[in-house]
């Protein structure tokens, strides 16, 4: 992806800047030997000047010297040796990527920290589980990441950074940012939290390294009038509060009660909310024949329950490591921001809560994909021929998508009405590789985690029999947090199905 062409375009770079400095190094060689050529000339000519002039050929050629050989040297050590890199940078940078990416790669980072309860401590020392290339973050990297989250507003994130780029720089780190820095933002969101003790004593501290410090200076006396003002306000009032809030605290919310996000987020980290002995019981793995179809017969899928209710089914090995190239290859230069639509207008839209890239390939395209797409027909024993063409998604280090669902609600302008096809009533999705770490597909209503494994796939129906929408199917890609993730998915539709999906006399069901 573009990311990897940077890589590439970062080494060119490197390559364009050694010789650049190989080329500083020949200059230099060569005025260091003009020197010491000239330095013995002098010395011996200083000796006995007289006598050096004296003879006619010394005298020619210290005219020479003055005359040319000096302005000979001036050029050389005028010369500008930097222009091929120069120029390479020049050309390069319009590749580069600007400051709103940067921002963007901030915030993942901030996303993961969160979503993966990892310490600030941790992520800058580069622990993350399953890494292949350890990598550090130097204070000023800490600085900025502080930085984001302080024009986010957010203070929360803004302590945490400030807090660890201060401990490396107590560590001794030598940095291009000095503590006084680090303090003044350090203070004021501790302080827009709330804790005005901490506030002050930061406050103090940077005023020790710089006296003249006009904001701190200022926030001093303003914290200090605010301390004393709280001070005199009705003492015994507020410790009744602080122990109710504190009581609170204590208690700890019931698991079912938990806000989407919260259930979200412990999925992703494989907390999830542990199923009964006796339902595990009810899950299997069998051989599947396709209900007796000539290429299954012959070899049969390899079939597992992953969950129960909604019912989800993971098949093995059922996508080879040569088509999955073709499909990447296929998809690569389509790839681009995945849209979502708009439930408020019903178009399609590129939103925060979706980041990856995607791109459709059709089956007439190419014949790979068109036996894929037999494949999956033959599996479930559904009619393709209304589905969606294949989308294949990847998801960076920090790619996810929040908990969405896959058909359309009752209240929504017809999402899928240009499509003629009816809702979405089933989702195949194939994943491509296997993730480091994160990027799990998680169903938060239901508390199943399901991880990504190279060759397989899961299948789930979105729609009951009745055609109602099965609102426990609600499900969300984790972000991820070391690695690359590709996956593919098919949408299967209502029309076509009727005689292979009857809907029950049950309008329950």
């Amino acid at each position: 992806g573009q990311m990897t062409d940077l890589i590439h375009t970062e080494k060119d770079l490197v390559t364009s800047l050694k010789d650049y400095i190989k080329a500083e190094e020949d200059k230099l060689e060569q005025i260091k030997r003009w020197a010491e050529k000239l330095d013995q000339l002098t010395s011996t000519a200083t000796k006995d000047p007289e006598g050096f002039v004296g003879h006619p050929v010394n005298a020619f050629k210290l005219m020479k010297r003055l005359n040319t050989e000096w302005s000979e040297l001036e050029n050389l050590i005028l010369k500008d040796m930097s222009d091929g890199f120069i120029s390479n940078l020049t050309i390069q940078r319009q590749y580069f990527p600007n400051d709103e990416d940067q921002v963007g790669a901030a915030k993942a980072l901030l996303r993961l920290q969160d979503t993966y309860n990892l310490d600030t401590d941790t992520i800058s020392k580069g622990n993350l589980p399953g890494v292949k290339h350890k990598s550090f973050l130097t204070a000023e990297d800490c600085f900025e990441l502080g930085k984001v989250a302080y024009t986010e507003a957010d203070y929360y994130h803004t302590e945490l950074w400030m807090d660890q780029a201060l401990r490396q720089l107590n560590e001794g780190e030598i940095s291009t940012i000095d503590k006084v820095s680090v303090l003044d933002y350090l203070s004021y969101a501790v302080y827009q939290q709330g804790d005005l003790d901490k506030a002050l004593l930061l406050t103090k501290k940077l005023l020790e390294l710089d006296p003249e410090h006009q904001r701190a200076n200022g926030n001093l006396k303003y914290f200090e009038y605010i301390m004393a003002k709280e001070k005199d306000v009705n003492k015994s009032a507020s410790d009744e509060q602080s122990d109710q809030q504190t009581s609170l605290k204590k208690k700890g919310i019931a698991v079912d009660y938990l806000p989407e996000r919260q259930k979200y987020e412990m999925l992703c980290r494989g907390e999830g909310i542990k199923m009964t002995p006796r339902r595990q019981k009810k899950l299997f793995c069998r051989y599947h024949d396709g209900n007796r179809n000539p290429k299954f017969i012959l070899a049969p899928a390899k079939q597992e329950d992953e969950w129960d209710k909604p019912r989800i089914i993971r098949f093995h090995d059922i996508i080879s490591d040569a088509e999955i190239e073709i499909v990447k290859d296929l998809a690569k230069p389509r790839l681009s921001r995945a849209t979502v639509h708009d439930p408020e207008t019903g178009k399609l839209t590129t939103a925060q809560y979706r980041v990856s890239k995607s791109a459709w390939l059709s089956g007439y395209e190419n014949p790979v994909v068109s036996r894929i797409n037999m494949r999956i027909q033959d599996l479930t024993g559904l009619d393709v021929s209304t589905a969606e063409e294949l989308q294949v998604a990847n998801y960076g280090v920090g790619g996810q998508y929040e908990p969405h669902f896959d058909f359309a609600r009752k209240d929504e302008p017809d999402a899928f009405k240009e499509l003629g096809t009816g809702n979405r009533i089933a989702t195949w999705l194939f994943y491509m590789s296997d993730v480091s770490a994160g990027g799990a597909t998680v169903f938060p209503e239901v508390g199943a985690s399901v991880w990504p494994k190279k060759g397989t796939a899961v299948f789930w129906y979105n729609l009951f029999a009745s055609g109602e929408g099965d609102y426990s199917t609600r499900h969300a890609a984790c972000p991820v947090l070391v690695g690359n993730k590709w996956v593919s998915n098919k949408w299967l539709h209502e029309r076509g199905q009727e005689f292979r999906r009857p809907c029950t006399l049950s309008e329950l069901e």
